[in-house]
């Protein structure tokens, strides 16, 4: 190897710990042949054990080189040269998954020379001639990597004093990581291995580290990272700061200082300014218990730590509002912000309905009192402040439900109206503005690439981020939460739902949108009874795939599909080792991959969250909203009972003999962009609605609904039994109803149904600016001003590794 010479002096490294002994030395082929097993081919498909394998060995990659700074070092010099030998033989596959392997590495590594750096950015900045996805990462990556360069070790400070939460003055970025799982899956086996998992994860193998022992770490890293082996002995400076006690934290401070400094400098101050004052910080540490400080030894090894996280099962009872309210609120920065103790109680004391206020009845308050507080009866007191605890709140509203049932007259109970300032108003829209003014130079889909237009915000898929076409540049908030959804499509049902209601509440009074950025991740798993690789597809189409949307994610990033996808089917197996062999795991595997995936998954794939109204038969009863992301299925349950076979054997006869006659009128969305408005009625036992597509030949944004039966003949045309829209009307037009399920999930199923709308949400964001316009009359185009330059969808966003490969 040509460059072995530039990492052979780093052998002499060793751990942290400086009675420890680090692991052995990887050899050079050795991590070689790591380095291709990982590597997806173009014979791996989605179902093929070497592909679930792949993901246990890039974990196992980066165990062997965790331990050792020298096998660390050796990864990146082989990695870099894969990347470039790569982009010589133009097998854009393996890019992305190398450049993710190697930034990670980077983070990780104790010294990395300058020339490794230069090559490492020299490649990246070649990827901003490649097409999306390649020259949105490599962009990013390009920025990351010019930073670390003039500021060794600042992206490990940043990301371990983010992810602990390290009390400072100087970086007050934090991060947590919310796993949220479906209790329908993880139950029983599955629910304890993963809560195991989190467990070891958080106590990890050499004990519970208190915040100084991460400073010792962030400190230890930062001035290896400037000096190297050559000016720095690493034990010598791990035993000091060990020895130091709650002396380390203010070398903490004045690390943070120093690199934070150098960085709002953005390169202009003196090249060595900064190695200079590390330089003498670590002269400080040493001569503190030797008279003359070693100044040239081996680098100690400093794991990153896994990021904080948080395990729910997900039951109606958790609240992710809330949930996010309270880790804000217990941070150690959020006195930095001016809020009030009553917004405090009034925020954490609404009642469920005022989440949903579209699904919940709305009871209206009559008041007998003039409304002045000098004609309340004595002994009332008129302050709204003392109706705004939890106990109090509830206390009334019980007491207005039962008031109702015995009589009309509601008492009066004290409340607080605060309308959306213009500020607050501007907020949500600037929102909306950052996350889709890259509409039409987004990534795309269906491979076609992207395109600008009105199509585009129909038919192509967004993905990614486009920072060198967006004018509106993102902003970054103190706090970012990122969401990990764990479970089949029935999880991604209740999500979207939660952050529909999330932007909803956000609207009608903002509070943490400002402060908290959020970030959704996906980790497909299903029942261990029936994992993902062996899923057949089954005639009654709504027991198909239950994963539809990970498919989806598999099929257009390999990344995705090798670690993510993988992961869902591992732990399947965990469960089993673990009934076999209970007790908690030595080595928290899906704890690794989480963060492995929140670090390094940034690249966003859009998914519309639809709308859907339900009428029902009882003329009594209020119709209901609610919203769906993947899956809406409608059946008569009196045809439930027809076979496969008879529908088969009479599938000539059936659409006479069976079925109810239900209208549709819908938009039917086609690739030119000539939208047809069309209205038939059709004798059906039921339909499926789907918006994810399961291959990549039907890889467009919108909705396909297919029927049960196959096309039928009317006098006047051909009545097909699957097309593509995005707003759906369906009425029944006997005596009959139908069902309604929505994302598979039949505790949201619905009946006695007469007909249901569907349509895209609306971003709250959006309905701000289109009332602002309203409000003060800036004129009758509803798409003038800032509403064009806004998508009125309301998207999901779910992080990958590259967005969509096409």
């Amino acid at each position: 190897m040509t460059n072995e010479a530039h990492w052979d002096n780093s052998t002499r490294m060793h751990s942290m710990e400086p009675t420890a002994s680090c692991s052995p030395t990887v050899p050079e082929p050795e991590l070689y042949r790591s380095i291709q097993a990982v590597l997806p081919r173009e014979t791996d498909n989605q179902q093929s054990p070497d592909c679930f394998n792949k993901g246990m060995l890039r974990w196992t990659l980066h165990k062997k080189v965790q331990n050792n700074p020298a096998n660390s070092l050796a990864l990146v010099w082989l990695l870099i040269k894969e990347l470039e030998k790569a982009e010589r033989w133009d097998s854009r596959k393996c890019i992305i998954p190398l450049l993710h392997t190697l930034m990670y590495a980077i983070i990780q590594t104790a010294y990395i020379p300058d020339e490794l750096y230069k090559r490492v950015y020299d490649f990246c900045k070649r990827l901003l001639t490649y097409p999306h996805p390649y020259c949105t990462v490599g962009l990013s990556y390009t920025r990351q990597i010019k930073t670390e360069r003039s500021i060794p070790g600042l992206m490990y400070q940043r990301m371990v004093t983010a992810e602990q939460r390290l009390k400072n003055e100087y970086y007050p970025f934090q991060e947590r990581v919310f796993v949220l799982a479906d209790p329908e899956v993880f139950s029983g086996s599955l629910g304890q291995v993963l809560l195991g998992d989190i467990e070891t994860s958080a106590s990890v193998s050499d004990g519970s580290l208190s915040p100084l022992d991460y400073m010792c770490r962030v400190v230890q890293h930062s001035i290896q990272a400037a000096l190297g082996a050559e000016q720095c002995h690493g034990p010598k400076l791990a035993q000091a700061l060990k020895d130091m006690g709650q002396d380390v934290e203010s070398h903490f401070q004045e690390v943070l200082a120093a690199l934070e400094q150098r960085a709002e400098e953005s390169g202009r101050g003196e090249e060595g300014a900064l190695r200079s004052r590390l330089q003498q910080l670590y002269n400080k540490i040493v001569t503190d218990t030797d008279s003359e400080p070693l100044s040239s030894g081996g680098l100690c090894d400093c794991p990153l730590p896994n990021p904080e996280m948080s395990f729910y099962l997900w039951t109606e009872d958790l609240d992710i509002w809330r949930e996010l309210a309270k880790w804000f609120r217990s941070s150690s920065m959020s006195d930095q912000f001016s809020l009030i103790q009553e917004q405090e109680d009034f925020e954490l004391g609404e009642s469920p309905s005022d989440l949903m206020p579209s699904d919940m009845t709305r009871f209206s308050i009559m008041s007998n009192d003039s409304g002045i507080e000098r004609d309340l009866p004595p002994g009332v007191d008129p302050s709204p402040s003392s109706s705004l605890d939890t106990a109090s709140m509830s206390a009334s509203w019980e007491q207005c439900k039962t008031s109702k049932q015995e009589s009309m007259r509601l008492s009066r109970r004290g409340g607080i109206k605060m309308k959306p300032s213009v500020k607050d108003s501007m907020v949500l829209m600037q929102e909306t503005l950052e996350d889709h003014a890259s509409l039409g130079a987004g990534g795309g889909g269906g491979g076609s690439g992207g395109r600008v237009g009105r199509r585009g915000a129909t038919l192509q898929r967004r993905a990614g981020s486009s920072a060198m076409q967006n004018p509106f540049l993102k902003q970054q908030r103190q706090f970012t939460a990122r969401i990990v959804a764990m479970g089949d499509d029935r999880v991604l049902g209740r999500l979207a739902k939660a952050y529909y209601f999330f932007r909803k509440r956000e609207a009608r009074r903002l509070f943490l949108t400002m402060k908290v950025n959020l970030q959704f991740y996906y980790i497909p798993v299903c029942r261990a009874t029936t994992p993902i690789s062996s899923i057949k597809e089954n005639l009654h189409q709504s027991m198909g795939n239950p994963c539809t949307l990970g498919s989806y994610l598999s099929m257009v990033d390999p990344w995705y599909n090798s670690n993510i996808k993988s992961l869902g089917c591992m732990i399947p197996r965990l469960a089993k080792m673990h009934q076999t062999n209970p007790g908690r795991p030595k080595e928290p595997f899906v704890s690794d991959v989480i963060s492995y995936y929140v670090r390094t998954g940034q690249q966003p794939v859009y998914f519309t969250i639809y709308f859907v109204k339900i009428t029902f038969t009882n003329t009594a009863k209020d119709p209901v909203e609610d919203v769906f992301l993947t899956h809406l299925e409608m059946e008569f349950p009196e045809f439930r009972q027809i076979s496969a076979s008879i529908r088969e054997k009479q599938k000539k006869s059936l659409g006479d003999l069976c079925g109810a006659v239900i209208s549709m009128n819908y938009r039917k969305v086609t690739l030119s962009g000539r939208d047809i408005d069309k209205g038939i009625s059709v004798r059906t036992t039921g339909a499926q609605i789907n918006a994810i597509p399961s291959n990549k030949a039907e890889d467009l944004n919108c909705l396909t609904l297919t029927l049960n039966e196959s096309p039928t003949k009317t006098k006047n045309n051909i009545v097909e039994s699957k097309f593509r829209s995005s707003n759906i009307k369906i009425r029944t037009l006997e005596s009959r109803s139908f069902t309604v399920t929505l994302d598979r999930d039949f505790r949201r199923t619905y009946k006695d149904v007469q007909s249901i709308e569907i349509s895209p949400c609306l971003d709250p964001g959006y309905c701000v600016q289109k009332t602002m316009r309203s409000k003060y009359k800036l004129g009758a185009d509803k798409d003038a001003g800032l509403s064009k330059y806004m998508s009125k969808r309301l998207l999901l966003p779910i992080n990958t590794f590259a967005g969509i490969i096409t």
